[in-house]
């Protein structure tokens, strides 16, 4: 039987230190900002001839998972792709269970997530959800604003295109108002438009459930990202799978465009 969002604390308290980085992982190594595209919810229920619903409430448990590791292991930032602009367009009652989820989760698990020294944000265009999940979202973000440890971004009605749009509008107004020369835009401005201005870009991105997409997530932001693919279906995301994308990450070289350095 599937458990509910609010089975298990999303961070747990901790009576004893938080948990080593695994052997197999070099802790030196480890990246500063992890992204996810949290796909395969409904796949995951439809395998299981349960409603689509109940992939969504498993796949919170798996998200619990991933921020507890990403936590506990000393990574700085997870970003979770939740809600993007075009879900609107799926059936009105997994969307209005979707918002219903949403609110009822960060009700619950907010102290929590305080006490633990989260930092809670949410991404995109916040004033299109429904009232009570916006008054929630306001109080997380200014409870936990101060809050020292893993920032967690939670993209909600999120499109990427949008977020590029809006960035040019601001920079627009900026010029017609004589605040700003056209000569003095480069990428740093433009970043600096965007909803993760203050976050570092990141490092890996991991995409579940097989697909070979990035979905309109964060275009700017993963341009030099390291992108997992995984045919794990969120719900099941587990340690091991997030074992596997941070050893395939490490696996890596990376070269920003570069020229990888001759061995001696």
């Amino acid at each position: 039987m599937s458990r509910s969002p609010a089975t298990t604390p999303l961070i747990q308290a901790h009576p004893q230190p938080l948990r080593a980085v695994p052997s197999e992982l070099d802790p030196t190594r480890l990246p500063a900002h992890v992204a996810v595209i949290m796909d395969g919810n409904g796949r995951w229920a439809r395998q299981r001839n349960l409603p689509r619903v109940m992939g969504h409430r498993e796949g919170v448990e798996a998200l619990k998972r991933t921020l507890r590791l990403c936590s506990d292991w000393g990574i700085g930032a997870l970003t979770a792709y939740a809600f993007s602009t075009e879900n609107w367009n799926r059936p009105g009652e997994e969307v209005s269970f979707l918002m219903t989820l949403f609110e009822r989760v960060l009700a619950r698990e907010l102290e929590a997530l305080d006490r633990e020294q989260v930092r809670i944000r949410f991404l995109g265009d916040l004033e299109q959800l429904p009232p009570g999940l916006q008054e929630l979202i306001a109080s997380a973000t200014r409870r936990t604003a101060e809050n020292s440890g893993i920032h967690f971004n939670v993209c909600t009605n999120y499109g990427g295109r949008r977020e590029l749009v809006q960035a040019a509008r601001r920079l627009a107004d900026q010029v017609a108002r004589g605040e700003l020369d056209p000569a003095n835009i480069d990428e740093q401005a433009f970043a600096a438009e965007l909803q993760t201005a203050d976050e570092v870009d990141p490092d890996l991105l991991i995409r579940t459930s097989g697909e070979y997409r990035i979905s309109n997530f964060l275009l700017w932001q993963l341009a030099y990202a390291e992108i997992h693919i995984t045919d794990v279906l969120w719900p099941d995301f587990n340690e091991d799978a997030l074992l596997r994308a941070l050893n395939d990450y490490q696996s890596r070289q990376r070269r920003f465009g570069g020229v990888a350095p001759l061995s001696a």
